[in-house]
């Protein structure tokens, strides 16, 4: 099937494969690895937790990252194009598989407006960390009161406002004028930064308990279903994957490119930072005998600023942590406003400035008016839309557009075919776990 039209040769596109592959680990690595991962290392018992948790990595790196990129390059579009390319390419409507592909690109938005509010709040603990307004709280409860009144509605709308103008500066240049290049700079920063606090967690007493607990593996963990349950989750919502941020860079990718040893990378390197920030923030928790029981914003924006706040260099030590988690909530940003802006582009004829400019209008409304409610906003999205929108996007394509299609698809820009283990493990076990996250996530109120 040929999807391509020829006058989508004037679309931008990534410069380089560096560039692509920043972009995409840019877009993975967010607050479920900071706020979230090293939670539920510490819940479920360390490398108990890690050793399912490496499983369905690289079982969902290598099937739905994989299709996800394949996909959107194959039909040079958004998650509204492909669906709608798919569906013709089967003698169905195309005007089906459009709205279909809707499902995500609103669910992209959605999670960008709520995301953008959590940028707000750390660009907020970012200046306060400069300005010492932060270390004027002098306990949890002070923190606490702090994050509250910041959290409440219309609480941050400066700084929130300022992150959604940085966002979208950048996106207004475009993929590889902007979008590539922020990413060559932020995502190298972003992992010097984690790097070096890792380094300065080794050397503070009592964090040796931490890397034990993260290392350790107790059989029994293994065989509780709960472990694997949410190891699932964490791998799933960590990769990104929801039919559309993943599939849109791909739509930007150069038929010359191995997407398997980008995924690959794209897989390593997230799991990378997760690790990053669990030899961060468990070790520092061992230092004062405290266990790791609280996960989101609470452990973000209470607990570790209380518990990084009595370390030595505790200024600097905020300052570095929450620059490092700006970057990486700023290019997860970019990804989740990339779909709809490029939506708008193909489908309404916009130029990219103009755009951008209605994306942020819409969100600048709504995301000001959502910040009382944004964990619940959040909720709704990650839980129902993400896994229906990765989940959708398999069926369309393993399931409609074939194996013949996938395999050659998936090949190009390698120097061997893919081998007869991908269709198999994309069409049956990939679509099966997206069908299994929705279901989970609806059972226990989300598992992400």
């Amino acid at each position: 099937m040929n999807t391509r039209k020829s006058t989508e040769h004037h679309r931008d596109s990534f410069g380089s494969r560096y560039g692509f592959i920043l972009a995409c680990i840019g877009s993975a690595v967010g607050m479920g690895n900071i706020w979230m991962f090293p939670t539920r290392v510490s819940a479920y018992g360390g490398g108990t937790f890690l050793l399912p948790y490496f499983i369905f990595v690289i079982l969902i790196g290598f099937s739905g990252v994989i299709e996800e990129m394949t996909f959107g390059r194959s039909t040079r579009s958004g998650p509204i194009g492909a669906f709608g390319k798919a569906l013709k390419s089967r003698g169905k409507s195309e005007k089906t598989g459009n709205a279909i592909g809707s499902i995500p690109v609103l669910g992209s938005l959605a999670l960008a407006i709520g995301y953008s509010v959590v940028v707000g709040w750390i660009l907020k603990y970012l200046a306060g960390s400069f300005n010492g307004a932060l270390m004027a709280s002098e306990n949890v409860e002070e923190f606490s009161s702090f994050f509250g009144s910041m959290a409440s509605s219309f609480g941050n709308n400066f700084w929130q406002i300022i992150g959604l103008a940085a966002t979208f500066a950048i996106m207004i240049f475009g993929i590889a004028s902007g979008i590539e290049k922020a990413n060559k700079i932020m995502m190298p920063l972003f992992f010097l930064m984690f790097l070096g606090l890792a380094v300065y967690m080794a050397f503070q007493p009592g964090s040796l308990d931490g890397y034990r607990y993260i290392f350790r593996i107790d059989p029994k963990g293994i065989t509780d279903p709960m472990t694997w349950v949410f190891a699932l989750g964490q791998a799933f919502f960590s990769l990104s994957l929801a039919g559309n941020g993943t599939l849109i860079y791909g739509s930007y990718l150069s038929d010359k490119e191995d997407i398997v040893f980008s995924a690959g990378n794209v897989a390593l390197f997230d799991t990378l930072a997760a690790m990053l920030s669990a030899l961060v923030i468990i070790p520092a928790m061992a230092t004062t005998g405290s266990q790791l029981n609280q996960g989101g914003p609470g452990l973000m924006f209470i607990y570790l600023p209380n518990l990084f706040k009595s370390m030595p260099g505790s200024t600097l030590l905020l300052i570095v942590f929450f620059a490092a988690v700006f970057l990486a909530g700023i290019t997860s940003l970019i990804n989740l406003f990339e779909a709809p802006i490029a939506t708008l582009q193909e489908h309404l004829k916009l130029s990219r400035a103009k755009a951008v400019g209605v994306i942020a209008v819409i969100t600048l409304i709504v995301s000001l008016c959502i910040q009382g409610i944004v964990s619940d906003w959040m909720d709704f999205v990650s839980i129902y839309i993400c896994p229906l929108g990765a989940g959708l996007a398999g069926i369309m394509f393993f399931w409609v557009l074939g194996k013949k299609f996938v395999v050659t698809e998936v090949s190009k820009g390698r120097a061997h075919p893919v081998g007869e283990w991908y269709f198999p493990l994309g069409k049956y076990l990939f679509c099966g776990l997206t069908i299994l996250v929705f279901v989970l996530g609806i059972i226990f109120g989300g598992i992400g």
